[in-house]
């Protein structure tokens, strides 16, 4: 049967939406007997060796590039970003952990204005504004709900946001697939200092969840980058928003984690901001795709 295209698009990222959550799960129940930092670092081997079909498919030949700086730069902040993002999944709410995940694109927005010249217009920076406060919300600091665990989750979304940027740079220079080979192999060397200092050989049924960890990320972010070049990010991203209900039902069923209406409120304006920020930026890409003929600058100009 063949599907049209956006469905295609839509059905991949659902697949990769659903990969990741499951890839969450992984990740809290090995790390209910090794370190999170150790957790990363067999999610990166395993991961690697799920990668490596991709050199059967092109042959060694994807290896090849002359980019190899801005491979070790992009690995060395994304290798930081995941040894956050991991340490607050094993020390955090499921629900609260990836809501302050999703604050990465707010901040993909402000690296974007600053690092890359891009022109952002006030209704992007209200999106940016409006999504700040959905963090204030979950984080809550001053309160006696405050937890400084929750900063770490919140530098993860902002380190990520930085290799985020370092994609978007690769990605006019590089096919996707030699991005993903050469990420999985970077990350394993990167990530194994940090699990040294906290080393304890994982036992039983720990090793099933390592094993998934780096598997289910693998394939997840495979499909996410095929869907991504099928379709309209802007349709797109509100599937992948999925991975936070997932995820809320999962902790509930496995770790009796009972979502708290802070959190709810907070995740509902993070995740709106974002949606808006993902339809004006494919907004904009349409039009400047577009030919126009006929019309003055200023007509040009798309509003923001």
């Amino acid at each position: 049967m063949n599907l049209a295209t956006p469905v295609r698009a839509a059905l991949l990222m659902f697949l990769s939406t659903l990969l990741f959550a499951l890839m969450v799960i992984a990740i809290r129940l090995a790390s209910e007997q090794v370190h999170a930092f150790e957790v990363a670092f067999f999610r990166s081997l395993f991961g690697m060796l799920a990668a490596l079909p991709l050199l059967r498919m092109h042959g060694f030949g994807l290896l090849r590039t002359t980019h190899l700086p801005r491979y070790m730069v992009r690995c060395l902040l994304g290798t930081l970003a995941m040894l956050c993002g991991f340490w607050a999944i094993a020390n955090l709410p499921l629900a609260h952990a990836i809501s302050l995940s999703y604050s990465s694109p707010l901040f993909v927005t402000i690296a974007a204005a600053v690092w890359l010249g891009e022109q952002v217009r006030a209704r992007r920076w209200s999106a940016v504004v409006a999504g700040f406060i959905g963090v204030l919300v979950i984080v809550r600091p001053g309160t006696d709900g405050f937890s400084w665990s929750s900063m770490v989750a919140v530098a993860g979304a902002v380190i990520s946001a930085m290799v985020a940027i370092q994609i978007k740079q690769l990605t006019r220079l590089e096919p996707a697939d030699r991005i993903v080979i050469w990420t999985t192999i970077l990350w394993v060397p990167m990530s194994l200092p940090a699990a040294l200092l906290v080393w304890e050989w994982p036992t039983g049924i720990t090793w099933l969840w390592l094993v998934a960890a780096g598997v289910l990320g693998t394939a997840g972010h495979m499909f996410w980058t095929r869907a991504l070049n099928l379709g309209d990010v802007s349709a797109l991203s509100p599937i992948s928003f999925l991975q936070l209900p997932i995820v809320a039902v999962l902790g509930w069923i496995l770790f009796a984690e009972v979502l708290d209406a802070w959190t709810i409120a907070g995740a509902a304006i993070i995740l709106a901001a974002n949606g808006y920020i993902a339809h004006r930026e494919a907004t904009i890409a349409r039009r400047r795709r577009r030919p126009v003929t006929g019309a003055t600058p200023a007509a040009n100009k798309p509003p923001e």
